[in-house]
């Protein structure tokens, strides 16, 4: 059972996990450095909880506990009990969802580990703002994606925002980070993966049909700014648009997922 901890002091060293959350930069050095993340909001904290990761402490206002209660019997780590009020001056804003949990982080699993027995993929270049990236994974785990992997300079799913926003689906959700941005695409070919990437370069097909008859499936998205480097755009197998009216050209990266993954989940095998 976790241990209910009065704090009555924002300036309690032990509430450090907590502090400046509104503070991105700092917020990823400290969790880096620490080996730590947050997540917020009852429904998130449970499904951290759930998924087996390791729990460093909460923190909640009083009348968030009986809610939590079963959540909180399952682990010895310290459970921080102060005012909203309080929680605010300490993390930087209103914790409107009453909870907040901080978390280890796990050590990221290879490539090949993520890919063993998938057969729809996403693949994240340079997404960088933290709640495309957040609501690609929800997207992703709703309509039977079965992994993701990150170009190095994506933004970190385990970020405060990209969890709230994905609803915990990272902790469910097999993903990694690639080591070689240059070759990743042509890995994924040899992996045995025809990889797709929405994009609106001129020879790009409709998305239903770059997907129709393909087995393992490698959906492959690009930055907010530019869309895909012209090294990914050239080097997937196939180019895939969403047709649209004339007028606007392209959806947010993460509305595209939504749409090219529920199309690419009902596709018919290779």
């Amino acid at each position: 059972m976790a241990t209910l901890t009065p704090i009555t002091d924002a300036a309690d060293p032990r509430l450090a996990d907590y502090r400046d959350l509104r503070d991105v930069e700092l917020r990823k050095h400290i969790e880096s450095e620490h080996g730590l993340f947050l997540a917020e909001g009852e429904k998130v904290v449970r499904r951290a909880v759930e998924a087996g990761l390791t729990t460093r402490s909460f923190l909640m206002a009083e009348r968030w506990l009986d809610g939590l209660d079963d959540v909180l019997a399952t682990t010895d780590a310290p459970c921080f009990v102060l005012t909203e009020a309080l929680a605010e001056e300490v993390t930087g804003f209103h914790v409107h969802r009453g909870a907040l949990a901080s978390l280890e982080r796990r050590a990221l699993p290879s490539v090949d580990d993520v890919l063993a027995g998938a057969r729809s993929v996403l693949v994240l270049e340079d997404i960088v703002d933290h709640t495309n990236v957040g609501a690609i994974f929800r997207s992703g785990a709703a309509l039977g994606f079965d992994a993701v992997l990150l170009a190095p300079r994506c933004a970190d799913p385990l970020y405060r925002r990209a969890i709230k926003v994905g609803m915990g689906a990272v902790f469910t959700m097999p993903w990694t980070r690639l080591p070689d941005w240059y070759d990743a695409l042509p890995a994924l070919r040899d992996a045995g993966f025809t990889t797709v990437a929405l994009t609106l370069a001129p020879d790009a097909v409709p998305v239903e049909d770059a997907v129709a008859a393909v087995d393992r499936l490698a959906l492959v998205l690009g930055s907010e700014g530019h869309g895909l480097s012209s090294r990914w755009e050239q080097s997937a197998d196939r180019r895939a648009i969403i047709p649209m009216r004339a007028g606007i050209d392209s959806l947010n990266v993460a509305a595209a997922t939504a749409v090219a993954c529920y199309v690419a989940a009902r596709r018919s095998a290779g």
